[in-house]
């Protein structure tokens, strides 16, 4: 009976779904973009990053349950591209973003805005409605830091941030938490958004070149995976 009831379960369930999810991760430069990546795709934090210049990705794996495997291609745009002409380049086919500010420097804060207006601008999801987006407030971990957690409710609100979250590459505070947020998010948005075409899945040799020679696009990887990016058409 029980061998019965084992194969039978084993009959009715579903196959793995692979899914593959580009995802922006921005903000003023040293608000510690890079760190978060690699605390979550690396599991490791180290003070002597180097500024990137133009773009960087990583990519992590994530079996999310038995029936979704989510690969993300985080992108780390560089602080100071926001208003550079490749930035359309670097945001295309993204499914969501992650807007990042420094607690400890509020300037980096009233800086959001302009980071979310650029993505909004540059990027939507194939309904055309816009990308979701979801900030996080970095450096918590610094004593002096004050969180004001009403205000950035109401900011998130307000500007129809998906959700924030205060975290820590350094303590490893709400980095893992604040991703599986994001992909459980991504996961709900209408089917015919969350996959990237097949075609869209590889840069072109010549577009590759062009990054890495032009804009510093190094093309590093979270864990050991392979990577894979979008095509710009």
């Amino acid at each position: 009976m029980a061998d019965a009831s084992a194969a039978a379960a084993g009959a009715i369930r579903q196959p793995t779904q692979e899914h593959l999810y580009k995802v922006l991760v921005i903000g003023e430069f040293g608000v510690g973009k890079t760190s978060v990546i690699r605390r979550y795709t690396e599991g490791y934090f180290s003070p002597n990053y180097k500024l990137t210049i133009g773009v960087d990705f990583a990519l992590k794996t994530v079996d999310y349950n038995e029936s979704a495997k989510v690969n993300l291609q985080l992108w780390d745009i560089a602080g100071h591209e926001r208003f550079g002409h490749m930035t359309r380049v670097y945001y295309k086919y993204a499914i969501a973003a992650i807007v990042v500010f420094d607690l400890s420097r509020p300037a980096t804060f009233d800086a959001v805005l302009k980071w979310l207006d650029d993505v909004n601008s540059k990027v939507m999801l194939s309904n055309e409605e816009p990308v979701p987006v979801l900030l996080l407030a970095n450096k918590c971990d610094i004593d002096e830091v004050n969180i004001d957690r009403d205000k950035i409710d109401n900011f998130c609100k307000e500007h129809h941030f998906i959700g924030w979250f205060p975290t820590s590459a350094k303590s490893n505070t709400n980095v893992e938490e604040a991703m599986n947020f994001l992909i459980e998010h991504i996961l709900s948005l209408p089917v015919e958004t969350q996959q990237m075409s097949p075609e869209r899945q590889s840069l072109p040799n010549s577009v590759t070149s062009s990054l890495e020679t032009s804009y510093g696009f190094s093309g590093k990887k979270g864990r050991s995976e392979s990577s894979a990016c979008c095509k710009v058409v």
